[in-house]
């Protein structure tokens, strides 16, 4: 393993729980904006958004984007 990819590995719990916490905030956000929300619906439709994102955050980083972040 490299040390990049040592960083990465070190810090994938607080990845994750920083994925988590901003899944869960909008969630919370969604029940309080719309009172009678579908629960199921709003995660299906958040964690769209959220793969929407990443794949353009992908596509920036396949084009170069990061190289000399």
């Amino acid at each position: 393993m490299n040390p990049v990819e040592k960083e990465i590995e070190s810090r994938r719990s607080a990845i994750a729980k920083e994925l988590e916490l901003l899944f869960k905030a909008n969630m919370k956000i969604t029940d309080w904006d719309v009172p009678e929300a579908d629960d199921k619906l709003a995660a299906q439709l958040l964690l769209k958004v959220m793969r929407e994102e990443i794949d353009k955050i992908e596509e920036d980083v396949a084009n170069g984007k990061y190289d000399n972040y």
